[in-house]
């Protein structure tokens, strides 16, 4: 048997050397990525200040990821101004005032610029109200001001297949809106009078946002689009302009010379995966589970 080879133990200095090496690695790659984010920005990592890039498309079921990428963008020091960038026709109510809410709080903290792509109707326009400045291209649509409920109503299919639900209920308006019953006069009341009242804020924010008197406003709260062209015509939107020109001037807003740079918050999930998992299902949950769902969408 032939003699196995003696090996000697590993001197501590180095281990210590390679340990100290290692933490050190770890600590510049800490800072590389704390101080060039790649959250998606298009010019490719480098100091220096950005504007920040938001976007909304499709219908608004939900506000949370708005919310969170204009508040993660919003604390960066880096970020000076931001564009959120709409395609939406419209959505759900409160999700809409949410994010209006949010870009509202941001005046005097850091300019908001809204980008028009296709459109920005209903809940869409809505959101967009709340910005220092809205862009639109001349073919964009916007407007929309209105508020539409709808809600299914399976009486006669259900007799067809021979099944019935029995309702144990508190007060005679408390299952309006359910699939399982007939629509009464009572119920077109009540809804009206919600209808009235969203679309009264609606109505009130348009006018508060764009200077614009209430009475003028009312003439052009019946639900009609407007393109970008007739928008500016009616101070519905500040200027005409691209996606670049609205990029040029929030940069000018947030005191940024020459082209800015940007950024985007990485997404978490696919687009098309959050709305399958999340919007969807709140939707069609809430169809018959929620009692109708209350939502701005242009037709």
């Amino acid at each position: 048997m032939g003699e196995g080879r003696l090996t000697s133990p590993a001197n501590p200095r180095t281990v210590n050397r390679w340990v100290w090496i290692s933490l050190g690695v770890i600590l510049v790659l800490y800072l590389f990525v704390r101080l060039f984010p790649m959250g998606g920005s298009r010019d490719g990592l480098g100091l220096g200040p950005k504007v920040g890039i938001v976007k909304l498309e499709g219908p608004i079921f939900t506000s949370e990821r708005i919310v969170e990428e204009l508040s993660e963008l919003a604390e960066r020091e880096d970020v000076k101004a931001i564009v959120l960038r709409i395609n939406s026709p419209g959505g759900a109510v409160a999700p809409s005032q949410e994010i209006y809410e949010k870009v509202k709080s941001l005046r005097g903290q850091k300019p908001v610029v809204v980008s028009v792509g296709s459109m920005a109707a209903s809940g869409g326009y809505y959101a967009a109200l709340g910005s220092e400045l809205i862009v639109a291209n001349q073919g964009s649509i916007t407007g929309s001001i209105g508020v539409i409920l709808d809600y299914p109503v399976a009486t006669e299919l259900l007799d067809k297949i021979g099944l019935r639900f029995e309702t144990v209920k508190s007060g005679s308006l408390k299952d309006a809106g359910s699939p399982t019953r007939e629509v009464t006069d009572a119920d077109r009341k009540y809804f009206q009078t919600i209808i009235r009242d969203l679309h009264s804020q609606f109505m009130t924010a348009v006018a508060e946002n764009r200077n614009l008197a209430l009475e003028d406003v009312k003439r052009l709260a019946d639900g009609r689009v407007f393109t970008g062209t007739r928008s500016f015509e009616l101070g519905l939107i500040d200027t005409l302009g691209t996606f670049e020109d609205a990029l040029k001037i929030a940069g000018e807003l947030g005191g940024i010379e020459g082209k800015p740079k940007t950024v985007k918050i990485r997404k978490k999930r696919p687009p098309l995966l959050e709305y399958l998992l999340g919007d969807l299902e709140q939707t069609a949950s809430s169809w018959f589970n929620s009692g109708p769902a209350y939502r701005w969408r242009w037709e």
